[in-house]
Order: structure tokens, then C-alpha cells, then sequence
């Protein structure tokens, strides 16, 4: 017979079933009985205790990405849920495996607006085009396993994403004697054999072919497959928008990552291509530079869209030829579609990967004195240093802002062919992602985490510093700090010039604020300095955070703040 256990219980120990080690959360009283539960199954599961909900699901959302099952996270009902809701939409867009268990009102109080009330189903649900792929409510104990293990299978399966588990309090109070269900594994959509004989047939008759790899789903077996796929065919590989690591920016196949601040050069090649295999992208706003690169919905050149989900396959795009497959599958039937010995684009692809490598060269900022250039701190050069001195697994995180380009700009990620995932950044533009996100691979992995913020950036979720205090987190953070909203400052800059308005922020003393949440921490205002301080933080026992002032006119990698102020007055 089996024991009977509170329900609350019985999630944790189903968690645990499906190879759940690490959680993330702000506890709530709807949910103590789950609260109990982490503390009946200490030994084989970590409850992080987070500072602000948005917080969690970031670090729940970059557990999802590095591990490739769903990160999780627990949070209450109301205004935890909506805190939590950014992070729900980030693994949304961004295609990353997710579950949000929210603690709800009792089910004897449901449907009267009791206090922080919410219809979850209403708010997270698919109908919102951009929260959950799934949301249920689990009102029977007994069925606790079905839930959980349908909620890991839908995150994972097709393109993935989250999934809202809602856990009425008094349902979680109640005694059952529920098993778990075994661990529950991604299906695979396999490639139509006619469909990779047309795809040979596609690239046969291209002269100027341009894979575009991305999205959510990748693993490093998936990954090798297809560099061994590009190497047949001698392809050159570009990486969607904060995808950049799905292609080892080391090969010489490598073209460049397609997204904000494209490489000029790489944004006419785009265009150029007679034939596009995106594979695993679903060619977003970011990724098809405002559907200009490739036009919708028909783009001008041939367009053959590989994507593990059969609902995003022609729904923007009209393919000329659509295949249903997982990255995994895909990528394994590529590797082995055989190539003829002589191909015609074998000078487009030197190109493509030469210039990448002139993109990697600074230029000067018009306007920056001859002796500084680039602005009195160098972030080429700061970026150069990260590149000599991170390890090659080292996780690189960042939310949003224009700090993010100089990384985005000159690092040259590792591969996941390499055997890790060394970006996490949110394709939906989620401010504050970095920190949390950095903290949570540090705790996942055990590897060296860096992030790079900006000051409006860090201050949206800085506070987590104190969650990796507590928890044996430890991550090395570059703040930039402009004292401006940055992006939107350039961007007004475009369209008002010269009438800054609700951009400019007075700051805290960053350095101090770290120290006080217990991250080491020192200031950087020269070039020159920023190599001790890095090694300084990576031989840390502690987190640390370096500040770096950055004169508000480095806006960007190619240009000053006065330069786009010139050139919106000359439009009139």
C-alpha cells in the first residue's frame, strides 16, 4: 500500500522524478504546503530563494536554456504571478522549456475576486499570443503526476516553451497516496525523407546559399551534426538574433550573427542569398531586420524553414519548402544528405566568413579625441581582454540595452558543438535578464558566469545579488554606466533631437550597493585597469561587480549620440 503524503509533497517528489535538482521562487502562503515539501526532499532538490519574482523566472528561464528541460519556478498567486510574468514571456519568445507553479486562492473562495485573485487562464493563457503554451489548474491531488508530467512533455515538445501549473492552497492541504510518473523525454518530429530530397535538389541549384541557425531545442550532439552538415556542403552559417552560440563563431565556416546592429556587410548578404536554410529560427522581427531582410510574407529569395513546431511553419513566412523536424532530427538528417565534390559558392562563403573577421576590427567614434578614439574606456579592447581570460565554457549572459552590442559586437562565442551553451540573452528584450540569469549558471552549472549590464539594466534585478549570497551563487559583472536609459536616449535622439526626456537617471553608488548585498566590487575608469580587476574576479571567492563609467556619447559600436543627433537634423 502505498504512504499517504500532502499533496504539496507529492509535487516536489514528482519534480524530483523528472531530474528537478534546483528551483527557483519567493515563497508565498499559498503554497507552504509545496514550501514543506522542499524540506521533506532536501537531500535531492535546492529551493533558491529569490528576491522578486521576475527574478526567479529569469533564472528559471536560463535554467531551461542551459539544460534543455524545463527550468522551474514557484511563486504565489496575484502579484507574484504578474512579477513572474516577465520571464514567462521571455522563455515564450525565446523557445526555452519552462514550468510556473503559481500558488492560488482555495477552491472554496474561487470566482469571488478573493484577495490577489487572478484567472490565470485569462492571463497566461495561448489567446494572449506571447505568454504560456499551456495553462492549467490542478483542483485533484490524485492527478498531481498526470499534471506534472504533461507540463514537462508540452514545454519540451514541438518548439518549446512555458508551461502555468496553478495550485489551488487547499488542494495542496490534502492527503494522497499518488505515485510520480517516470521522467518524461522531448519527442522528436523527424524529417520527411521527399522533403530533404527537394531540400539537395534547392541547394543543387543555389549559387549563393546562407544557412540562419537558431532557436530554442538544440542540444551539442544536434549542434555537431550540423557543422558536419555545413562542412559537406562548405555552407556559410550565420546565427539568429541571440542565438550566437548555436554555430562556433571559431569556424572558419562562420558568417555572423543576424539581429540588432547586423554586420552591414552580412545584412546585403542576407539579401543577396538565392537560397536561405533557416533552420530552427522562427525568423522574428529581430532576426529578419524588421521583415526587410527577408520580405513578408514571401521573401525574394528561396526559403527552406526547418522548425520543430508544424503551427509556426508557414505562419509568417511562406516557405518554399517547409519541414516539421526537432534540431536534434534535423540535424541528423542533414549531416548525412550527401554533397557533389565541386560546389559553386565556394568564394561566397570565404567572403562571408572574411567578413566577419573585418567586423571583429574597431573603428573609430567620430568625434572622440585622436588619442581615445574610441571614448576613454575601450570596450573593444575590454571585450578582447574577456575573450583572452574567460574559460571557453564560461556562460555569457546580458539583458537589454546597446551595452549588450560590444559583446554581441567582438566576442566570439563558443559553440554548443563544444559541448556547453555559452550565451543566455532574451530574445524578447527583457531588461534586467542578465544578473539573475548569470547567478542561476553559476548555481546550474557550476561554471564561471559573466554578465554584462548596463545601469538601468542592473537596476531592474540587482537585488538578486543577495540570492547568490546566500545560495553559493557567484557571477562577474561589467556595469556599464552611462547614467541613461541608453537604447531609448538613442532612439529619441533619432526621432526628437535634442529634447531628452524621461531617459537620464541619477544612479547609487553601484560599487557600494554590491558589497552591501556581498559581491566584491571596484570601479574601473581606464582601459588599462580593466585586466587586473578581471582577474581579480575570477580568483574571487565571491561574486563580483566592476563598474565601468561610460561617457554617454559610446552609444554604440559604430557611432556617437552626437552623430545620430547630426544626422536626424539633417533629415529635418
Amino acid at each position: 500500500m502505498s504512504t499517504s503524503q500532502p499533496a504539496g509533497h507529492l509535487i516536489v517528489e514528482c519534480l524530483v522524478e523528472q531530474d528537478m535538482e534546483i528551483a527557483f521562487g519567493v515563497p508565498g502562503e499559498s503554497f507552504l504546503a509545496v514550501l514543506d515539501g522542499f524540506h521533506a526532499y532536501r537531500e535531492r532538490a535546492r529551493f533558491i530563494v529569490n528576491r522578486q519574482e521576475g527574478g526567479a523566472a529569469f533564472m528559471a528561464e536560463a535554467h531551461g536554456k542551459l539544460t534543455g528541460r524545463p527550468g522551474v519556478c514557484f511563486v504565489t498567486r496575484g502579484p507574484g504571478a504578474t512579477n513572474a510574468s516577465i520571464g514567462v514571456h521571455t522563455a515564450f519568445q525565446d523557445s526555452t522549456p519552462m514550468v510556473l507553479f503559481v500558488g492560488d486562492v482555495g477552491s472554496d473562495f474561487r470566482d469571488r475576486e478573493a484577495f490577489q485573485e487572478v484567472d490565470y487562464g485569462s492571463f497566461f493563457g495561448p489567446c494572449t499570443k506571447g505568454f504560456a503554451k499551456r495553462v492549467e489548474r490542478i483542483d485533484d491531488a490524485d492527478r498531481i503526476p498526470e499534471y506534472v508530467a504533461r507540463a514537462f512533455a508540452t514545454a519540451m515538445n514541438g518548439r518549446p516553451g512555458p508551461v502555468v501549473l496553478v495550485l489551488p492552497e487547499d488542494m495542496l492541504r490534502t492527503q494522497t497516496t499518488a505515485r510520480p510518473l517516470r521522467r518524461v523525454e522531448a519527442v522528436q518530429p523527424w524529417s520527411d525523407p521527399g522533403a530533404l530530397r527537394t531540400l539537395r535538389e534547392l541547394l543543387l541549384k543555389s549559387e549563393r546559399p546562407l544557412v540562419i541557425a537558431g532557436g530554442g531545442g538544440w542540444t551539442a550532439q544536434a549542434a555537431q551534426a550540423l557543422q558536419r552538415f555545413a562542412e559537406n556542403w562548405r555552407l556559410p552559417v550565420a546565427n539568429a538574433f541571440r542565438f550566437q552560440d548555436t554555430f562556433d563563431n571559431h569556424h572558419p565556416l562562420y558568417a555572423g550573427d543576424v539581429g540588432i546592429a547586423i554586420n552591414p556587410k552580412l545584412a546585403q548578404r542576407v539579401k543577396d542569398a538565392d537560397l536561405i536554410l533557416a533552420i530552427g529560427p522562427r525568423l522574428g522581427e529581430m532576426t529578419t531586420g524588421g521583415y526587410t531582410l527577408l520580405e513578408a510574407p514571401k521573401a525574394q529569395q528561396k526559403l527552406v524553414h526547418i522548425h520543430a513546431s508544424a503551427e509556426e511553419l508557414n505562419r509568417v513566412y511562406q516557405a518554399d519548402l517547409a519541414i516539421n523536424a526537432g534540431m536534434s532530427a534535423a540535424a541528423r538528417s542533414l549531416e548525412v544528405l550527401s554533397a557533389p565534390p565541386t560546389l559553386p559558392w565556394e568564394e561566397w562563403t570565404l567572403q562571408a566568413h572574411a567578413d566577419y573577421e573585418a567586423n571583429l576590427e574597431p573603428q573609430p567614434l567620430a568625434g572622440m579625441p585622436a588619442e581615445t578614439p574610441r571614448g576613454p574606456i575601450d570596450m573593444a579592447a575590454v571585450v578582447a581582454l574577456l575573450q583572452k581570460h574567460l574559460p571557453p565554457d564560461a556562460a555569457i549572459t546580458n539583458g537589454a540595452g546597446n551595452f549588450a552590442s560590444w559583446v554581441h559586437r567582438y566576442f566570439r562565442y563558443h559553440g554548443l558543438a563544444k559541448g556547453h551553451k555559452t550565451q543566455l540573452a532574451p530574445t524578447s528584450g527583457a531588461m534586467g535578464y542578465g544578473v539573475p540569469a548569470g547567478i542561476a549558471a553559476n548555481l546550474t552549472t557550476g561554471r564561471v558566469a559573466f554578465t554584462i549590464a548596463g545601469d538601468g539594466d542592473f537596476l531592474m534585478t540587482g537585488q538578486e545579488l543577495a540570492s547568490a549570497a546566500q545560495h553559493g551563487g557567484k557571477s562577474i559583472i561589467v556595469l556599464l554606466n552611462n547614467g541613461m536609459f541608453g537604447t531609448i536616449r538613442m532612439h529619441q535622439e533619432r526621432e526628437y533631437p535634442e529634447r531628452e526626456s524621461g531617459t537620464a537617471l541619477r544612479n547609487p553608488d553601484f560599487c557600494g550597493l554590491a558589497r552591501a548585498y556581498g559581491y566584491a566590487a571596484e570601479r574601473v575608469t581606464e582601459t588599462a585597469q580593466f585586466e587586473a580587476a578581471l582577474l581579480r574576479a575570477l580568483a574571487a571567492d565571491t561574486g563580483t561587480l566592476i563598474e565601468i563609467p561610460l561617457d554617454p556619447e559610446v552609444i554604440t559600436t559604430r557611432g556617437t549620440l552626437a552623430s545620430i543627433t547630426r544626422a536626424a537634423q539633417a533629415r529635418g
